[in-house]
């Protein structure tokens, strides 16, 4: 058996909680991953010791004002490319394998697609892309034959599933997407309204960024990864549901026409999916800690509270009706996450500005990028001024 072939990664995002992860695995696995390039928003002093730590000669900065700070703490070998264009640069670098996107928000779009027609394959962390753009991102896969590949735990299992399954779609009958329920699960309705960002960013099982795990507090996170999964798998809304599993241990299921059911099982870590990602189609032994099934006790399922938490059927009716709704959905809860942790809306606040934008919005058809992107300011320019509003 020979050995896998080492894959040069480029990690755009590295600073964040999956960019952090992602380097460990590398540390773990020197001999199947190879680090080329590293691209942050604007925390200059971690990117820094990434790119000495792990000796990459390409870094980029989307900040463009810390250029000169950037250039002090760095080798002088070491290119810096700077902005929007720097991040397409790195995502077409010659000799890279694969492209990992952590970039929280609509800022991983370009980059994914410069990827994608550089013949780069994509791991994907940032459920933003396809969640926008999910018509124009799989057209593009498939025309030129690159691999999209899920970093999302919940997807992630659902590819592991799926992977080497002979049937096709045609033997699926759902996938089922599991959420934690975040810290508010058994909170009653009533009291929603009074939860602050401190308690909703206190996560029971994960440790993610602050936009993510607000999202999870509201189920927001997991009406995206609906939509995610609708175009990663090629499978219609109607056959992806969603079930309550407070422990965090089985990441995700599909079950099939048949009846059975095939689910992905580890600890809460992100360095699971993420060296699954990054080994594919191998699998590699690395530094992980495998489950130990006499201390998990019990597995616990519950059904979502979709009434208390409309995040989901919001998700549902905007992959539903397709078009620019979804990237809609997505914008106008990014800036509503935005206004609740700066105290401008209650919690609630949060899915009423969605739900308010959702029904301003006339769809259009999202074959385009340009469309998506004007969709996309078009529900930021809403979102504001609906929370600006708001009383």
């Amino acid at each position: 058996m020979t050995a896998p072939r080492k894959r040069r990664v480029v990690l755009l995002g590295s600073t964040g909680s999956i960019g952090t992860s992602a380097l460990k695995v590398a540390r773990e696995l020197p001999e199947q991953i190879e680090i080329v390039a590293l691209a942050a928003s604007g925390n200059i002093e971690k990117l820094a010791a990434q790119a000495r730590a792990t000796g990459v000669r390409h870094v980029a900065l989307f900040d463009t004002t810390q250029e000169a700070a950037l250039r002090a703490l760095l080798p002088s070998d070491v290119k810096i490319h700077m902005g929007s264009e720097g991040l397409d640069e790195l995502a077409t670098l010659g000799g890279a394998d694969i492209v990992l996107i952590a970039i929280v928000g609509t800022a991983g779009l370009h980059p994914a697609l410069a990827a994608i027609e550089a013949g780069k394959d994509l791991a994907i962390a940032s459920k933003e892309i396809l969640v926008m753009a999910g018509e124009v991102i799989t057209a593009a896969a498939r025309r030129r034959g690159v691999k999209l590949l899920p970093v999302d735990s919940e997807h992630n299992a659902i590819f592991q599933c799926l992977d080497g399954h002979r049937g096709g779609e045609s033997e699926v009958a759902r996938l089922v997407l599991t959420a934690s329920g975040g810290p508010f699960r058994q909170l009653p309705a009533g009291q929603l309204a009074s939860v602050t960002p401190q308690q909703a960013l206190q996560h029971p099982t994960w440790n993610m960024g602050p936009k993510i795990t607000i999202d999870c507090a509201t189920l927001f996170n997991k009406g995206l990864e609906m939509i995610e999964a609708r175009w990663l798998f090629d499978i219609g809304m109607e056959r992806i549901e969603v079930v309550v599993h407070p422990q965090s241990i089985i990441h995700s299921m599909v079950e099939f026409i048949d009846g059975s059911v095939l689910a992905q099982l580890s600890r809460p870590d992100m360095c699971f999916p993420i060296q699954y990602a990054l080994t594919w189609p191998n699998r590699v032994r690395g530094g992980l800690q495998p489950l130990d099934f006499p201390t998990l006790a019990t597995l616990e399922f519950e059904a979502a509270r979709d009434v208390d938490f409309p995040a989901l059927g919001l998700a549902r009716r905007a992959g539903v009706a397709g078009g620019t709704l979804p990237a809609v959905f997505n914008a106008a809860n990014e800036v509503a996450v935005a206004a609740f942790r700066a105290g401008q809306i209650p919690f609630p606040g949060i899915w009423q500005c969605v739900a308010a934008v959702m029904d301003g919005h006339r769809s259009q058809s999202s074959s385009t990028l340009e469309a998506v992107v004007s969709a996309d300011q078009w529900a930021r320019q809403a979102a504001a001024g609906f929370c600006a509003n708001h009383d």
